[in-house]
């Protein structure tokens, strides 16, 4: 059954994901955990320090490229939100499609009216901005350090077994985050897979059709395929309304690819994540929405890994062995 000592690593790592969650840590977090996870990718070149250069050109690559994705997203969907969303209303209205709104006027001013809003999220994103920059470069830096330290201990050898309290409880602690890396691990890497191949099918067909913003929509598709199940909805959604830009008839195209995308993408989970993570689809969608309350997306990104941590952690505590049935003993005497 459960050590003592075991008992108060799952205490203390409780806490600490408290403590990371209310103190809006998540960040920095999920920074160490995505950079240790490349770092052991690429730890194939066998040299501690040339496998943290090349993570450092990839980073500075990617950062390059996301600053380039965001500041197009800002100036593109605003435009395609704009475009799209009064077509669709009037496409509606003139065939005669049954939607739960009467007031077709009204509609379109509170949906135009919640876009100048979101705007205003973003220009309030752009104001934390710099803070969360700063977090994701602590991040990396701790998962330098973690990663070139676990190379050190790997050429060292095994170290000796404990012989005080507090070795021993550190040597628990470390199982601990050993199993929730590993969960994070299989986690994205499965999701990786999938999103990979969910950015190639939608690459070729939007190159097919000629849509618009095709390097925008490929790297939405791409970072939206993280997030399980919600991710592909809310790509989804917004292809369907750069297709509607272009003319309903594209639009209706878009959208029976994406079913016939997504149906693909229930063989995908059962066969990559089915096989390797095991979790029911109910339990996935109520961790998802559970984290998107307590801290939004990086709940979302952080719920199925610790879903899968559950199970790993669950899968190593043995039952107590059943007790022996009793010898029977000899028969009492009869009653005289």
């Amino acid at each position: 059954m459960i050590t003592t000592l075991r008992r108060n690593a799952y205490v203390v790592l409780l806490l600490s994901l408290g403590v990371i969650g209310g103190l809006g840590l998540i960040t920095p977090f999920l920074a160490v955990l995505f950079s240790f996870f490349v770092l052991e990718q690429l730890n194939f070149l066998r040299r501690a320090w040339l496998t943290v250069v090349v993570f450092i050109i990839l980073v500075s690559v990617v950062g390059v490229g996301l600053a380039y994705f965001i500041d197009e997203a800002v100036r593109t969907l605003p435009r395609v939100a704009n475009t799209a969303i009064p077509g669709i209303l009037q496409y509606a209205e003139e065939h005669g499609l049954r939607l739960p709104f009467t007031d077709w006027a009204s509609l379109k001013a509170f949906v135009l009216e919640s876009v100048g809003n979101e705007l205003g999220v973003l220009g309030k994103f752009a104001r934390r901005a710099t803070k969360q920059f700063v977090f994701m470069l602590i991040g990396l830096v701790v998962a330098t350090s973690l990663f070139l330290g676990s190379s050190a201990r790997r050429r060292r050898g095994p170290a000796s077994a404990p012989t005080h309290l507090y070795g021993l409880f550190c040597v628990e602690m470390a199982e601990r985050f050993r199993l929730l890396y590993h969960a994070f691990e299989t986690v994205m890497g499965a999701q990786l897979v999938i999103s990979a191949i969910n950015t190639g099918a939608t690459a070729v067909f939007t190159l097919w059709v000629g849509l618009p913003y095709p390097g925008l929509l490929l790297a939405l598709t791409f970072l939206c395929g993280l997030l399980p199940i919600v991710g592909n909805l809310m790509s989804n959604s917004v292809i369907v309304g750069v297709a509607f830009t272009v003319s309903p008839h594209l639009a209706l195209w878009a959208l029976v690819f994406l079913i016939g995308l997504h149906k693909l993408e229930y063989f995908l989970n059962s066969k990559i994540i089915g096989e390797r993570i095991k979790n029911p689809v109910w339990a996935t969608l109520i961790a998802l929405i559970v984290g998107d309350m307590l801290i939004g997306i990086p709940g979302m990104i952080l719920a199925p890994v610790i879903l899968y941590y559950l199970r790993l952690e669950l899968s190593q505590v043995p039952l107590p062995a059943p007790e022996p049935p009793r010898a029977a003993g000899p028969a009492p005497p009869p009653p005289t």
